[in-house]
C-alpha cells in the first residue's frame, strides 16, 4: 500500500511537471533563454541536466530551448548541452597578436558593460553602434524577440547578427577601413540621413569630462559623430581604462551623452564629473 502511494505521488508530480511544460508561456520561455545565454556568457558551456535542475523544467523543455537558440544563431548544440559560438569572422585574425590583445583586454569588464547596456533597449527600438570591442559585447547581449532594428557601420557586427532572425539589420555604405571592419566615408554618413536612432551605443578610445568622447581615427570620428546627431539617446560604453584619455578626434561632447555605462573599477572620482553633468552613470 505504501509503495502504491509513493508511486501515485511520483505519477502526480510527473504529470504536474508535464502540465507545467505544456502550459509554457512566451514570458517563461524568454526568461529561460536569458538565463541560458547568461550562463553561456559566464562559463562558455552548459549542460541539459544542469539547466533542467536550475530552471526547474524538464530536460525535454531544455533541449527544445537549446534547439531554438541554435536556430537563432545564439549557441551551438553539443551532445548533452551547448557551447558559445565563437565569431567565425575573427578566424583570420586568431593569430594576430595586436588584434587579440585588443579583444582580450578587460574582456570580462566589457562583457558586463555590454550586458548592462543591452538592458537599456526597449521593444521596437532602432539601435546603432559605433565600432569597437565593447559595442560588440552590446550586440551579443541584444534581447531576444524584441522587434529590434540594428544600424551598424561595422561588418563584423553584421556578420555576427546574420543568424538572428528576430532582428532587422541595416549596414551603412562606405569603404572598408583598416583591420577593424568599419565602413567610413561620405557614403556611410549619407546613409544615416533618414534614420531616427532611438539608442546609440558609443565605444571610444577615450572619455574626458571636459573634452568628451574621442577616438584616434578621424574618419571613424566623423561617422560616429554623424550617428550622434541622429540619435535620441546616447549611451557611452567604456571600461575604466578609458577615463581621462583625450584622443585626437571628438565623437561627442559630454553634454550630448545621456548614459555612461562602465565597470566597477571606475572610481567615484572618475565618474563624479559626469554625474554632475546630469548623466546617468551605471557601474557593473
Amino acid at each position: 500500500m505504501i509503495n502504491q502511494s509513493r508511486t501515485h505521488r511520483r505519477s502526480v508530480a510527473g504529470n504536474c511537471n508535464s502540465s507545467r511544460d505544456t502550459a509554457d508561456s512566451p514570458d517563461r520561455q524568454q526568461a529561460r533563454f536569458t538565463a541560458i545565454l547568461t550562463a553561456l556568457q559566464k562559463s562558455g558551456s552548459v549542460s541539459v541536466e544542469e539547466l533542467s535542475k536550475g530552471l526547474l523544467v524538464s530536460q525535454v523543455t531544455v533541449r527544445r530551448d537549446l534547439d531554438m537558440l541554435e536556430t537563432q544563431g545564439r549557441l551551438r548544440r553539443t551532445h548533452g548541452g551547448a557551447v558559445s559560438i565563437e565569431p567565425f569572422f575573427y578566424e583570420p585574425f586568431r593569430n594576430d597578436r595586436s588584434f587579440q590583445a585588443q579583444v582580450e583586454k578587460f574582456a570580462e569588464e566589457k562583457r558586463r558593460i555590454g550586458r548592462a547596456a543591452a538592458g537599456l533597449i526597449k521593444k521596437g527600438d532602432i539601435v546603432a553602434l559605433t565600432p569597437g570591442t565593447t559595442t560588440t559585447e552590446v550586440v551579443r547581449g541584444l534581447p531576444l524577440n524584441h522587434d529590434i532594428t540594428v544600424v551598424t557601420s561595422t561588418v563584423n557586427v553584421a556578420m555576427e547578427l546574420s543568424k538572428r532572425k528576430d532582428l532587422n539589420v541595416y549596414v551603412t555604405g562606405g569603404h572598408l577601413h583598416g583591420d577593424w571592419f568599419s565602413l567610413v566615408g561620405p557614403t556611410a554618413a549619407q546613409s544615416l540621413s533618414r534614420v531616427i536612432i532611438h539608442v546609440l551605443f558609443i565605444g571610444a578610445d577615450g572619455i574626458d569630462a571636459k573634452s568628451g568622447v574621442s577616438c584616434y581615427d578621424p574618419e571613424e570620428a566623423q561617422l560616429n559623430a554623424a550617428m550622434v546627431k541622429h540619435a535620441r539617446k546616447k549611451v557611452a560604453v567604456v571600461d575604466h581604462s578609458k577615463f581621462g584619455i583625450v584622443a585626437g578626434w571628438r565623437i561627442s561632447s559630454t553634454h550630448e551623452l545621456d548614459v555612461l555605462v562602465t565597470d566597477s573599477a571606475a572610481t567615484d572620482e572618475m565618474v563624479a564629473p559626469f554625474e554632475e553633468a546630469e548623466i546617468e552613470v551605471i557601474r557593473v
